[in-house]
């Protein structure tokens, strides 16, 4: 048995934010190892559509609540996902964002501390900010700006890391950190404004494909099934193991190239066009993922062409029925 169907089965689950994007991929996973599932959300930016599915099995329960604002539930182990992750939704206000990432964190720590349930924090690779170190190790500390647009993102998750570890140190809270590179996959938003989701509804409406920047700027794409198979792996080891762990797939791509494999795949006549690259756009992001492939026995098995397919039917359909 594989650590990511691993340890007794039946356990009490809480995820937050767990009718977003990976949130409902997440919930899907362990609901299908035999778990009950609560599925906490504010639905800022996740949706009931993304659960419809869920909410007829007896093991799946939907609270919405708000993370800054303290939680008083059961639970064996606690899934942090709470938070908008795109641009376009993390800015739309700043502060809210920051206030999700660090007081979703404490109050998220305290339920941990009173129910002794173990707690996975998603943190992100962008508390790397604009790497200076390439591909990002763990131990690189990150080159970010702390007052720019991407601060309240970047610096609350940044401060959310820096609570679970004291956390840990102070209270012997049993903590899992992962730092999440770009992922993709079924149940995106189409209006988050991240790459893949853009440049998919834009190819499929036959629209101009946006590039911020020369296109020359990497990304390194992970599908949400394999992303979901690290953090559940991740939350089977030993105690000992607080991480933070990278995952994401190492495989590194301009964005020219993803925009040209889009248009390939989609068969779209759309063109491409570029506009100016936003404050504190990061040039390079890759993983290292040497950590995740020895401890969590985990690399990614979907590679872009193959995801890439998957996510353009699964908007195809969408928009169809939009239509």
């Amino acid at each position: 048995m594989s650590p990511a169907q691993g340890e007794c089965m039946g356990k009490r689950i809480v995820i937050t934010g767990g009718a977003g994007f990976i949130g409902c991929h997440l919930s899907r996973l362990l609901l299908g190892q035999g778990h009950e599932v609560l599925c906490v959300d504010s639905f800022f930016t996740g949706t009931r559509d993304n659960i419809a599915d869920l909410l007829d099995d007896h093991r799946f329960e939907l609270l919405r609540h708000d993370v800054t604002q303290p939680l008083f539930v059961e639970a064996d182990e606690i899934y942090n996902l709470a938070c908008p992750a795109s641009p376009v939704h993390y800015q739309f206000n700043p502060i809210h964002t920051t206030k999700t990432s660090v007081l979703g964190a404490i109050n998220m720590l305290g339920l941990a501390r009173r129910t002794q349930a173990k707690i996975l924090q998603a943190s992100t690779s962008e508390i790397y900010g604009d790497p200076e170190v390439h591909p990002q190790p763990e131990s690189y500390w990150g080159h970010v700006n702390t007052i720019g647009p991407r601060s309240c993102y970047d610096e609350g998750k940044r401060v959310a890391e820096t609570l679970f570890f004291d956390y840990h140190r102070q209270h012997e809270i049993a903590i899992k950190v992962i730092r999440i590179f770009n992922t993709y996959g079924p149940n995106m938003h189409p209006a988050d404004g991240r790459v893949v989701s853009n440049f998919i509804v834009q190819a499929l409406r036959g629209e101009d494909i946006t590039i911020y920047g020369d296109g020359s700027q990497t990304r390194s794409f992970c599908y949400v099934t394999d992303l979901v198979d690290a953090m559940v792996r991740m939350m089977a080891t030993p105690a000992s193991v607080t991480g933070p762990i990278n995952t994401g797939n190492p495989t590194e791509f301009t964005i020219r190239q993803l925009a040209d494999l889009v248009v390939e795949l989609v068969n779209s006549g759309s063109k491409v066009v570029y506009r100016d690259l936003p404050v504190d756009d990061p040039r390079q992001r890759k993983p290292d993922i040497a950590m995740a492939r020895q401890v969590l026995d985990w690399e990614p098995q979907v590679q872009l062409r193959e995801g890439l397919q998957r996510t353009i039917a699964y908007f195809d359909a969408l928009l169809g029925q939009a239509a």
